[in-house]
């Protein structure tokens, strides 16, 4: 039996499932690991290559092994699945994690620090809070609708309402119906202060980089984005091409091609949903202000003389998200193109 050179780890909550081979694939170690061995199981072993799937608790445990010397790459799920030889138990997942952590061809997956991490929790934090804001706002209209009592749409409607919640000479609420709506107001009026106060977090996150700051200098990204883009994409050089960022950010063409013949469809909508919908949302704004003053993007100008303006702005998305690419590895500014 020889040396292990190559470990496949499962991750779980509390039983890790390990595979271990060694220079000409032999098995050496397969076995099941408590939470609270795992890091002693892996200080008594020699420096080796460790494959792991991406999920939540991956980039902690991958910044544990590589403090003890192993070299730590993480793989989306989705590629390890055909590595599976038959059926679904922890063995058979590590098992398929050794195995492909060593393809050629496989694509890994950056480690995130602690830093990225925290800075994408106030974006995931921000998506929560903002989903609250919409609950109860909704709840409230609805609770109000079944009394007569119906406002316009947009924040100046909602603030009609909480007039009419907290005004007791309203006889159209009765009192045990306006207990309850002051009891949403007051979660409205904390989850609008949170969301202030995340935003100036994220603001500030995405300003203290110089990354950061460079990356706001692009049209259609604001501060929200650059501080999203920093936290997410931890290492720019692993694509090769502003394409392949497009591409892992889900803004290239579905394809369905075969015998020589390109059949290119819609975008995929696969990759990171979160980045996607920020730099659409920013690409709707360069595309109304081009409306305005064609002079300064002839190439937008044309192609909403072809396609209709959302069309264009997942174009222009992808061509943001190329951009992006390029000031991320390049280590330049932002110039705006010149006209031909």
């Amino acid at each position: 039996m020889g040396q292990v050179v190559t470990i496949g780890l499962d991750l779980a909550k509390s039983v890790f499932q390990v595979h271990g081979v060694d220079a000409a694939g032999g098995v050496v170690v397969r076995r099941q690991i408590r939470r609270s061995q795992l890091v002693a199981f892996f200080a008594k072993q020699p420096a080796c290559l460790v494959g792991m799937e991406a999920c939540a608790s991956s980039h902690y445990w991958a910044r544990e092994l590589m403090a003890l010397g192993h070299q730590v790459k993480l793989m989306p799920a989705q590629y390890v699945k055909p590595y599976v030889k038959r059926g679904k138990n922890d063995a058979a997942d590590a098992e398929a994690i050794c195995e492909a952590v060593t393809r050629p061809t496989m694509r890994f997956v950056a480690i995130k620090t602690p830093e990225q991490q925290s800075a994408m929790m106030l974006h995931r934090v921000r998506l929560v809070l903002c989903r609250q804001r919409t609950q109860l706002t909704n709840a409230m209209r609805a609770h109000l609708a079944e009394f007569g009592i119906v406002a316009p749409i947009g924040r100046l409607g909602m603030e009609r309402l909480l007039g009419v919640i907290e005004s007791t000479e309203d006889r159209r609420v009765p009192n045990d119906a306006r207990t309850c709506l002051k009891m949403l107001a007051a979660q409205l009026t904390v989850v609008k202060e949170q969301i202030l106060e995340n935003d100036r977090r994220v603001i500030a996150d995405a300003r203290r980089t110089e990354l950061g700051r460079r990356l706001m200098g692009i049209p259609g990204v604001g501060p929200v984005l650059a501080s999203a883009l920093v936290a997410a994409v931890a290492d720019p050089a692993i694509f090769r091409s502003g394409r392949d960022l497009a591409a892992w950010i889900g803004l290239v063409p579905r394809q369905n091609s075969s015998g020589g013949k390109e059949r290119l469809g819609s975008i995929s909508k696969a990759g990171h949903r979160y980045l996607r919908q920020m730099l659409v949302v920013g690409a709707m704004a360069v595309v109304r202000q081009a409306a305005r003053s064609a002079e300064r993007r002839p190439w937008l100008t044309q192609l909403l003389t072809r396609r209709r303006p959302k069309v264009a702005a997942v174009a222009l998305a992808n061509k943001t998200a190329r951009t992006i690419w390029a000031i991320m590895t390049s280590g330049e500014r932002y110039r705006e193109p010149l006209a031909a």
